[in-house]
């Protein structure tokens, strides 16, 4: 059991912020993304949105739609125990942000959610812990969720496999500057994770965590064009990217 008095006592945002870096290690494009994707909230639902951060962790998203939109309101859904501990400990205290534990994959999740329509639903770097079918599936639900004029939005890894060339040409430049960063200080998921695991705070909800996920994502990583086609099959009156890197893409989809 986690003793109380460790866990209010733990500086939450010191790990939101740790998590961030750790994210930027693989993504040092990550704050660009975060920046279209309200861009393009604020254009489509304006600035008051009533918000799902889907696959949430720690609460990243919410954290800068909050910050720009302070009359915002977010509910971030995750099944991480350990990403959920750092969303509650940084957000307390905050009325306009709740907090549901659900299974993305587990087909009553919507039925947790403190509303059944939002503005937007945004999520960014998750999904591809899913493998395509429950994609689909999770795809149908969302274009429930998402009142019409909403928007969804997916900022993640959309390979191509129609270009192996572009690929491994950008795969070997990512590493070597992920190399460099990593005798620079930066830490990578393995190692954030062993110190979250030796934190009091986190030592428990880290070692539920892998019990539920293991230690590495069993989904898959479809083109920008497959996650288009299956959204506008789903319900979504269109779907494209809006903002690109040369390994990941965010893609809008409106309702």
């Amino acid at each position: 059991m986690t003793d109380t008095n460790t866990t209010a006592a733990t500086d939450w945002r010191a790990w939101q912020e740790s998590w961030d870096r750790q994210q930027e290690w693989y993504m040092p494009d990550r704050e660009e993304r975060f920046r279209i994707m309200l861009d393009m909230v604020e254009a489509c639902v304006g600035t008051e949105p009533r918000v799902l951060d889907l696959a949430c962790g720690t609460g990243s998203i919410t954290a800068r739609l909050l910050d720009r939109f302070p009359k915002a309101t977010s509910t971030g859904v995750d099944l991480d125990p350990a990403l959920l501990t750092i969303a509650r400990g940084t957000f307390a205290g905050d009325e306009r942000v709740t907090f549901v534990e659900a299974d993305l994959k587990d087909p009553d999740w919507p039925a947790r959610l403190p509303h059944g329509a939002y503005d937007a639903v945004l999520t960014a770097t998750a999904l591809h812990w899913l493998r395509n079918e429950p994609l689909e599936i999770l795809y149908g639900q969302l274009a429930e969720l998402v009142r019409h004029g909403g928007v969804f939005m997916n900022a993640d890894h959309m390979i191509d496999d129609t270009t192996p060339r572009i690929n491994a040409a950008e795969s070997i430049l990512r590493h070597t500057r992920m190399d460099r960063a990593s005798r620079g200080g930066a830490l990578d998921w393995a190692e954030w994770w062993q110190r979250a695991a030796e934190d009091p705070a986190l030592a428990a909800p880290t070692a539920r965590r892998f019990e539920i996920y293991g230690s590495h994502a069993d989904g898959e990583m479809p083109s920008a064009a497959w996650h288009a086609r299956v959204l506008r099959e789903k319900g979504f009156a269109e779907a494209r990217p809006v903002w690109c890197s040369p390994s990941d893409t965010l893609l809008l989809a409106l309702k």
